[in-house]
């Protein structure tokens, strides 16, 4: 019995070592009962999920939820087979739910960029504060599923970048309250010339101050609206020869005199900037010019103090 015994442990032995010099043992990983590839070692490879989703700040990576659930069978292979360990890390990325963190930079309330890392916040926070000190400058941690941060720009780049925006929007806010009466925006100027009678001008060719703005041109340039509104007139007046007044609500009226041509009806609803009408020198003109004015509940009103600044 012994005999056998022995007989029994020396095969068994001899079958373990032909084995171990043609293959080597490894863990077969599975995704829900789907083969996956092959590993030499379990531990490692946890070890090296752990690293890549759940602890890496280099990724900016909170956390991953795994989509599929990750068995381990045992198993042997060729010794020369290669295992498939970074296949199965890319394939458990491919399977996860990631949520990333980042930086947010907010000025006046408004996300403006977003950064990899608090130190990077801080400075671009800094930099703003240095050149626009009256604003609200703050930084937030956010989660999103897709990362924003712009790897290519520093932090210098990015600083200027936001405060030349804001630079210039601060610029564009005070143009637009310079040229607003009474809560409308006057955004274009009515012609392209040169400006040859100012409001209140006392001149020998009238027995009354300017009540307008005379802008000479030639005869034929488009004259523009200068604001949204409706065409209340469009025809011959005295004096202002062919003219197109606009109602733009709020009690303000502009006018439009000495036209060549027009190009609105009354009643229609006009942009600003739409063409309206051309120059020309009809009624009491010297020349071609557009003749402008702006009324405030039916008192003028000098329309320097709002165009051609």
């Amino acid at each position: 019995m012994l005999k056998l015994t022995n007989i029994i442990a020396i095969g068994t032995l001899i079958i373990v070592a032909f084995i171990m010099t043609k293959f080597k043992p490894v863990y077969t990983v599975y995704f829900n009962e789907e083969k996956i590839g092959n590993v030499l070692s379990k531990e490692q490879l946890e070890k090296e999920l752990e690293q890549d989703l759940y602890d890496n700040n280099e990724k900016n990576i909170a956390f991953a939820d795994l989509n599929v659930n990750i068995k381990y069978k045992r198993n042997f292979v060729n010794k020369n087979e290669q295992t498939d360990d970074e296949k199965i890390l890319l394939a458990v990325e491919e399977n996860s739910s990631i949520t990333y963190f980042e930086y947010a930079i907010c000025l006046n309330g408004i996300q403006k960029t977003c950064v990899k890392t608090m130190e990077e916040a801080k400075l671009i926070q800094e930099k703003i504060l240095g050149e626009l000190a009256t604003s609200n400058v703050s930084i937030s941690t956010i989660y999103t599923k897709e990362l924003n941060i712009d790897n290519e720009k520093s932090q210098d780049l990015i600083a200027n970048e936001i405060i030349e925006n804001e630079k210039i929007k601060i610029a564009n806010e005070e143009k637009i309250k310079q040229s607003t009466i009474n809560g409308i925006y006057l955004a274009v100027n009515p012609v392209n010339g040169r400006i040859t009678s100012r409001y209140g001008a006392n001149e020998s060719i009238r027995n009354h101050t300017h009540k307008g703005l005379d802008i000479a041109a030639k005869t034929g340039t488009i004259i523009k609206a200068v604001a949204n509104g409706k065409v209340s007139y469009s025809g011959q007046m005295s004096g202002y020869g062919n003219i197109v007044i606009i109602d733009h609500g709020n009690e303000i009226q502009t006018y439009y005199g000495h036209c060549s041509k027009l190009y609105v009806k009354v009643g229609s609803q006009v942009k600003a900037g739409q063409t309206i009408a051309a120059v020309g020198s009809t009624g009491n003109s010297t020349g071609p010019h557009l003749h402008f004015e702006i009324r405030k509940a039916g008192q003028y009103v000098n329309p320097i103090k709002y165009l051609y600044k």
